[in-house]
C-alpha cells in the first residue's frame, strides 16, 4: 500500500495520518473503524507487548487478562478512556484522544508486568467521579486515589527484609545491655539455631539398588515359580499376622472389667472396732 498526494491536497498532515491508517489496517482493525484516524482529533498507538514477557505461556495469560472473560476488561477500558482497543498478535492497536491513549499504554504495559487492570480501572473510575465536582479541581486527589500494595516480593526484596529485621533485633538487644550495664537472658520463646553441618567434598554413600539386595539375600538366583512361591508365602504370612491382630482386638470386647470388691458386714464391724 502506497500514499499519494493530488492537487486538491491542501493539508500536509493528512500523510501521517494515511500512514496511520494503513498501519492500523495492517493489525487487523476494521476499514470503517481505521477511517476515523484521518480525524484531527483521534489519534492513534500501537503498543508492543511481544518482547515484554519471554514465557509463552505466561505471555498468553496476561495477554488473555487485557481482554477479560467475554472482553469485560476490554470494554471497561474502552468506555473509561473512550478509546478503541485491539488486541491482535503481540500488539495492542488503540484509537482516541491523546491524553486517553497515554492510560490505554500504561494499563496494557502494567499488565504485562502482573499488575492487574483492574487496579487501573478502579483509579480511573475514582477520577472520572472526582473530575465531576468542581471544588476538587484545584486539590490534589492523592488522599482519594487507593493506595495497593504489592504481596509477592522477590526473592533479593525478602532477603533484605530479613536482613532489616535481624538488625533491627540485634540493635534493640544491644540497647537493653547498655542500659541495665549486664548480659541480657536469651528470650527461651526463640527458635533454636540450627547447627551447621560439617562441609564434606565428598557425595553421600550410594544406597543399594534393588538388583544388589536380591543378589544379596540370593533371590536374584531363584526362578520366576520359586519367586512367586516366596511372595505367596509372604503375602499368607503377612495374612495370618493381621487376622491374629484383628482376633486380639476382638477378644478384647469380651473381657470383664474388674470389679472393686465390696466391705461385708463382718468386715466393716471389725474396722470401727480397730478404729476405736
Amino acid at each position: 500500500m502506497s500514499v499519494r498526494t493530488t492537487r486538491k491536497t491542501y493539508d500536509p498532515y493528512i500523510i501521517l495520518k494515511a500512514r496511520d491508517m494503513i498501519k492500523l489496517l495492517a493489525r487487523g482493525v476494521a476499514i470503517g473503524q481505521a477511517v476515523k484516524i484521518l480525524d484531527d482529533a483521534v489519534a492513534c498507538d500501537i503498543i508492543k507487548i511481544g518482547n515484554i514477557v519471554r514465557n509463552k505461556e505466561r505471555f498468553v495469560k496476561r495477554r488473555q487478562r487485557i481482554i477479560g472473560p467475554d472482553g469485560s476488561t476490554l470494554k471497561a477500558i474502552e468506555l473509561l478512556t473512550g478509546c478503541y482497543v485491539l488486541v491482535q498478535g503481540n500488539t495492542v492497536s488503540a484509537m482516541g484522544p491523546y491524553k486517553s491513549l497515554k492510560e490505554v499504554r500504561r494499563i496494557v504495559l502494567d499488565c504485562m508486568k502482573n499488575i492487574h487492570p483492574i487496579y487501573r480501572i478502579k483509579e480511573l473510575m475514582i477520577r472520572r467521579e472526582l473530575a465531576k465536582d468542581p471544588k476538587l479541581a484545584t486539590e490534589s486527589w492523592d488522599r482519594f486515589l487507593p493506595k495497593f500494595r504489592r504481596r509477592h516480593l522477590t526473592s533479593a526484596e525478602k532477603s533484605a527484609k530479613k536482613r532489616e529485621t535481624i538488625t533491627a533485633k540485634a540493635e534493640a538487644r544491644k540497647a537493653v545491655v547498655d542500659a541495665n550495664g549486664d548480659k541480657m537472658e536469651v528470650d527461651a520463646t526463640e527458635p533454636p539455631k540450627k547447627k551447621k553441618k560439617v562441609y564434606t567434598p565428598f557425595p553421600p554413600p550410594q544406597l543399594p539398588r534393588k538388583v544388589d539386595l536380591q543378589l544379596e539375600s540370593g533371590e536374584y538366583f531363584l526362578k520366576a515359580s520359586e519367586k512367586e512361591a516366596k511372595e505367596v508365602a509372604r503375602r499368607k504370612q503377612q495374612q495370618a499376622e493381621a487376622s491374629v491382630q484383628r482376633q486380639a482386638q476382638r477378644a478384647e470386647a469380651y473381657v470383664a472389667p474388674e470389679e472393686t470388691k465390696v466391705a461385708t458386714v463382718e468386715e466393716k464391724r471389725r474396722k470401727r472396732k480397730r478404729e476405736e
